[in-house]
């Protein structure tokens, strides 16, 4: 089985780049957008309800904003849309699909730096970060969980090309990254990570400008969390950077 996480930066525009054929062409078993950016009559037919999928979507209530989605070629017993706090579920940031054998949440973690670039938005940011992991810690306890989506954050030096020049920027703050920390220290395993502990240069978000893609000066923020039970069934953990679409690239696993 092969999970994908995409942050898709507007799924009317990936669309337009490719994000069929991916969705098609990658054995892909179930797929978590975020930044779906539309409403799910907005999406052209082929899109909202693709040949053999099943699509579930968690829309902001401002148009054009945020967003997330799932695409599952397997019919969950149950899906649940929000946290139940309206400040977090007004933006659409949370989706959690449940399977017999497990549950898979796509989740779009706020950004901190706020529209005047003053990280205004770190508290919210924050407190979103504690809502979903209350809201995790519990789902585990049903069985194994996968968190995927873009979560914002470059948890450590090795997530991020140029450190130094980024200490005081959100996503890459001492208290966004300590909660990153907290999960680990909680159970919770980043299975990209886990699996290649010590190598370099893998990003999964460029700026669109001065050829920070071509060059590789990125930020690894897309992870596929799991708990312990759901991080024993992983046998490869995978970040495809040459997937085109987005200023993002997908990330994934593939299950025992």
């Amino acid at each position: 089985m092969r999970i994908v996480s995409w942050n898709v930066n507007g799924l009317r525009a990936c669309a337009k780049k490719g994000f069929l054929q991916v969705l098609q062409r990658k054995k892909i078993d179930v797929m978590a957008l975020q930044e779906v950016r539309a409403y799910p009559e907005q999406l052209p037919d082929k899109v909202r309800s693709p040949r053999d999928w099943l699509s579930y979507f968690a829309p902001a209530t401002r148009p054009g904003y945020s967003g997330v989605a799932i695409y599952s070629r397997i019919k969950p017993t149950r899906v649940e849309c929000g946290l139940g706090e309206s400040r977090f579920d007004e933006e659409g940031r949370f989706l959690l699909a449940q399977f017999s054998r497990m549950s898979i949440a796509s989740v779009y973690f706020p950004k901190g730096s706020g529209k005047d670039r003053d990280n205004s938005r770190v508290p919210y940011k924050m407190d979103f970060y504690r809502a979903v992991f209350d809201r995790i810690q519990h789902q585990r306890k049903l069985g194994p969980v996968f968190v995927t989506g873009d979560f914002n954050t470059a948890h450590h030096v090795i997530d991020i090309a140029r450190p130094k020049s980024n200490l005081k920027a959100s996503g890459f703050l001492p208290e966004e990254r300590q909660e990153l920390t907290r999960w680990e220290d909680a159970g919770w395993v980043d299975t990209f990570r886990h699996r290649h502990p010590e190598e370099a240069g893998h990003y999964t978000w460029w700026r669109q400008f001065g050829g920070a893609r071509q060059h590789n000066v990125g930020w690894r923020i897309d992870y596929v969390f799991a708990s312990k039970t759901a991080n024993h069934r992983v046998k490869n953990a995978f970040i495809w950077r040459k997937t085109m679409g987005s200023d993002h690239c997908p990330v994934g696993v593939d299950l025992i």
